[in-house]
């Protein structure tokens, strides 16, 4: 048989985590089912394989009670493909779940046992308060700071669930997802809104209490944000923690609901499967926002799938920060010596201290994540390596992290590696990090490009140098026996750091 990369027999394989046994995640939803391979089970998980097959299992279900013959033969045949993924992949734990269609429908149970004898694992059926539970799971496991309302939306219903402090309570489903809600209103979308006014209206999560945020989990929402940064010409196409003020998202909502003649600009952004489910997905999302009388709207990629995983972890493994978990992995595959961004992690320290730069939490992981993946770009010919670092980091699946704080990071890699002279061709991108975080993104790319010609990228040469202030002058002392380091470009790059640490000039001491 082919087979891909194995961890027995290449347990060193490149671009690889040595020793990482693949996992995977089948969902059989309402209106489509997918298979999803990781790495391996992680605080930050990094998809090996995804793919979906448009089933439209839902379809029909309200109204017949039964799954059709045609959207069964289509997931099943999508099932032994997938399971045929899973053994070239050498998966090792297969998790299958399904959700609304297959658990409302008669001949649920009989489907699932098929399935179960294609996979050859047992799936688990979800009901709604499980679906509500995992997809809090998986949006807080990318943003952990979240606080609001989260609201999943599949093809057969729709979950919401109240999250405060990394906690969901007890969550809700209504029958409101985008393909039933086609079916129950006929195809119209002025009367979907109604309907979803109506279901709505029993909402007790929506009622409890009000909270600036709405989490947006879903397939067809994520298509919503896609065409709202189309049309609004936003510099980075990515949806995980892509935040729009209520208001925003409502005019467009209230836009695809009219379905005027004139195709919206910026369609072409969303895929075809999702298209005409837009109107439908619009339909909820403006009637949740309205009645939970939300402030802004945040847009998450991990949903379901990932919170299932995440609840599999250990409590150790879930407390990790996927943020930094998911930058070491990277400076372990990218990086000339990984050992050390510890250096950096503790010479950029003792500098902000030493000049009284104070740091928040939030802060402070970015500096250390900066530090992980400072050398990234080494590979690449010296003329490209600013914007091909630039476009590594902003455009990566790495987790834990807002937009800003991605394009900070960012703006690092581009100062350490550009200086200060150059401009990136991302610069609408890299201004997402906003005044305060740029001018800290300068002064660490600074710093960067001190320590790298220092010790060339080698640890243990760092520990041995600090800083020191005298009057108006930022003082780099070096031992004796590293007198031979203290040269004209050493000298330039630390008269530049300096001037980012708001001193008028800087020297360096030997002995």
């Amino acid at each position: 048989m082919i087979r891909f990369w194995s961890v027995e027999s290449d347990p060193a394989a490149q671009g690889r985590i040595s020793g990482a046994k693949p996992v995977a995640v089948l969902d059989i939803g309402s209106n489509s089912v997918r298979l999803v391979v990781y790495e391996r089970p992680a605080r930050a998980l990094t998809v090996l394989y995804n793919e979906k097959s448009a089933s439209g299992l839902g379809r029909g279900v309200a109204a017949t009670g039964k799954l059709s013959q045609a959207s069964m033969a289509r997931a099943l045949k999508a099932v032994r493909r997938f399971a045929m993924v899973c053994k070239l992949t050498e998966v090792g734990d297969i998790y299958v779940i399904a959700t609304s269609a297959t658990r409302e429908a008669a001949n649920g149970p009989e489907f699932v046992r098929i399935v179960e004898e294609v996979i050859g694992v047992p799936v688990r059926v979800l009901s709604g308060a499980e679906e509500a539970h995992y997809a809090a799971l998986g949006l807080v496991s990318g943003m952990p700071g979240f606080d609001g309302v989260i609201g999943d939306l599949g093809g057969g219903s729709l979950e919401l669930a109240a999250v405060a402090g990394r906690e969901d309570r007890a969550g809700e489903t209504h029958e409101l997802g985008a393909i039933r809600l086609q079916d129950d209103s006929g195809m119209t979308p002025a009367r979907a809104v109604e309907i979803a006014r109506e279901r709505l209206a029993r909402s007790k999560v929506l009622k409890a209490g009000h909270y600036k945020a709405f989490g947006a989990v879903g397939g067809t929402w994520r298509a919503l944000a896609k065409l709202h940064q189309a049309r609004t010409k936003y510099p980075l196409h990515m949806v995980q923690d892509y935040t729009v003020p209520a208001k925003d998202m409502l005019e467009l909502c209230d836009l695809l609901v009219k379905g005027d003649k004139k195709p919206l600009s910026g369609m072409d952004a969303v895929s075809r499967s999702r298209k005409g489910l837009l109107p439908y997905g619009a339909a909820v999302l403006a009637e949740v926002l309205r009645a939970g009388d939300f402030e802004e709207v945040v847009f998450s990629a991990l949903g379901v799938r990932e919170g299932y995983l995440f609840d599999q972890l250990d409590p150790n493994e879930k407390s990790a920060d996927p943020l930094l978990q998911a930058t070491a992995e990277i400076s372990a595959l990218r990086s000339r010596a990984p050992d050390f961004s510890s250096d950096l992690i503790e010479g950029s320290k003792a500098l902000f201290d030493m000049i009284g730069i104070a740091e928040t939490r939030d802060e402070e992981r970015l500096r250390i994540a900066s530090c992980y993946i400072s050398d990234i770009g080494w590979r690449a010919h010296p003329d490209y390596r600013g914007e091909q670092s630039v476009d590594m980091v902003a455009f990566s699946d790495i987790i834990g992290i807002g937009h800003p704080g991605r394009a900070f990071l960012a703006q690092t890699l581009a100062y350490r590696y550009m200086g200060f002279k150059q401009k990136s061709a991302s610069e609408r991108l890299l201004a997402l990090a906003g005044e305060a975080l740029n001018a800290r993104a300068r002064l660490l790319g600074a710093f960067f490009r001190v320590a790298y010609p220092l010790t060339a990228a080698m640890p243990g040469i760092l520990p041995q140098t600090s800083f020191a202030v005298r009057g108006e002058t930022l003082v780099l002392r070096l031992p004796g026996d590293l007198a031979f380091l203290d040269g004209e470009r050493l000298y330039g790059r630390h008269k530049q750091l300096a001037q980012e640490a708001g001193f008028k000039t800087g020297e360096i001491e030997v002995g």
